[in-house]
């Protein structure tokens, strides 16, 4: 796809092998790295970037990939900023390592170079007791889950519901920021440990996960994801120009321009959300081709959850800000398209449960933005009914599953969760953490059932 302005790709974002071998350079080489414990999922950027820096390079991609098998996603998605670099002490003398991109360039070479790293040699011995492991959903937590269960030996089938593995990485992320043809290579990886991964499979009626275990898999790990946009209450949702952000980053990612195109080029459209999908709507959008974004969100530019490069992006591209604004509703016109947003004034008053400021919203004070399309990115939860799917699972008043983030176990014997199902909304490298957890608690389930 051909940005138009000053709108760039994934691709401008890459270390070449002197730049990495030189920012590599910089580290001070610390004896207790506290940029590998500002790692969730610990993918040690203290021991890599020390590799990289002697000239180890084969031994840096190893242990990127031995402790994060979707390394490469982490490296390009991470936000580094707030996590291993925040922690960087050579950001004390000048700026911090740029981990990020030096975690990323390590695999992409590996690719180019043909090295693998999991070729046989590396595989751990078989567990004593093989055990025979059903991963039901196929993104971030899934595949982390499923690849470090599969090192250990034990026969693992990753059982996802949409046509293409990938999760929030194939579904949920624009290609602006990560393209399909980085995540075929991820996927690979994960597959050439002997992982079986079926696509359309859903485990989604009622009692499936307990068939699972009835049906001769020793364990299961549900790593479902949150995949039911939230939605603007009291309002009309068929409207033409009316957009999930799930529906709409997923139709850009299925390349699906034109269809979803033809509202927002050359017009003026608005992004309800102040988080990261937020953001990549708003950004996508400018690809699209708007005349003019706007980004409407209920607090103030400090309080959106959204990383602070990526409202820096946004900003530098072009995206407006609009703050302190409720959207209450939509105006259509007698076709049923989308031609107007209303609004009200929010005021900051005390902090709610998030620790956020809560807004209120300011009597008299309705207004309206006229735009052509609207994408909603306001947050996901549980899909309705998926608490049936797991009935002997404990799940929270949101339809969360309760597990120990520590250990990934449910109130059910055998069965495991992690990810967003358990979290809400995260991080990719968060689930990517979880799904190792899970497979260390399964391994020892495993040991004594």
């Amino acid at each position: 796809m051909t940005f138009p302005k000053n709108l760039g790709g994934m691709e401008e974002r890459g270390f070449g092998l002197d730049l990495a071998i030189a920012e590599a350079g910089r580290c001070l080489l610390c004896e207790d790295p506290p940029c590998s414990k500002g790692c969730p999922a610990r993918t040690d950027p203290g021991a890599f970037i020390r590799k990289l820096r002697f000239g180890n390079i084969t031994g840096a991609i190893r242990t990127v990939k031995e402790n994060n098998i979707l390394g490469g996603a982490c490296g390009v998605l991470c936000p580094a900023a707030s996590l291993c670099e925040r922690e960087c002490c050579a950001a004390g003398m000048d700026r911090p390592i740029r981990i990020g991109k030096i975690q990323r360039f390590l695999i992409e070479h590996s690719w180019k170079t043909g090295f693998k790293v999991f070729d046989g040699e590396v595989f751990e011995r078989p567990a004593a007791r093989r055990g025979k492991v059903a991963v039901v959903g196929a993104g971030p937590a899934g595949l982390s889950c499923a690849a470090e269960l599969a090192k250990h030996g034990h026969r693992v089938t990753v059982f996802e519901a949409r046509p293409e593995p990938g999760g929030v990485l194939r579904y949920g992320v624009p290609a602006f920021r990560f393209e399909a043809a980085f995540l075929k290579k991820e996927l690979e990886d994960v597959k050439a440990l002997g992982v079986e991964v079926k696509c359309s499979s859903p485990v989604a009626k009622k009692g499936a996960a307990e068939r699972l275990l009835a049906g001769g898999y020793d364990a299961v790990f549900l790593a479902i994801g949150l995949w039911s946009p939230r939605r603007l209450t009291g309002t009309r949702r068929d409207l033409k120009g009316l957009f999930t952000s799930l529906d709409f980053l997923a139709a850009l990612r299925e390349g699906d321009h034109r269809l979803v195109g033809r509202f927002f080029k050359g017009k003026a459209c608005a992004v309800l959300g102040g988080g990261s999908v937020a953001i990549d709507c708003a950004r996508s959008a400018l690809r699209l081709g708007s005349r003019d974004v706007y980004l409407l969100y209920r607090r103030s530019f400090s309080q959106m959850p959204a990383e602070e490069d990526e409202k820096a992006e946004a900003l530098r591209e072009g995206v407006h800000f609009i703050l302190l604004s409720q959207p209450v509703g939509y105006v259509a016109d007698s076709k049923g398209g989308l031609t107007a947003i209303r609004l009200v004034r929010t005021r900051l008053g005390g902090s709610d449960s998030s620790g956020r400021r809560k807004p209120v919203a300011i009597e008299g004070s309705e207004w309206t933005l006229d735009v052509s399309a609207a994408v909603e990115a306001i947050g996901y939860k549980p899909a309705d009914g998926s608490p049936d799917w797991y009935p002997s699972v404990a799940v929270d008043k949101g339809g969360l599953i309760r597990a120990d983030e520590d250990d990934c176990r449910t109130s059910a014997r055998g069965i495991f969760a992690g990810g967003d199902i358990i979290r809400g909304s995260d991080l990719v490298v968060r689930a990517v953490q979880d799904g190792k957890t899970a497979a260390r608690s399964i391994m020892e389930y495993l040991g004594n059932p």
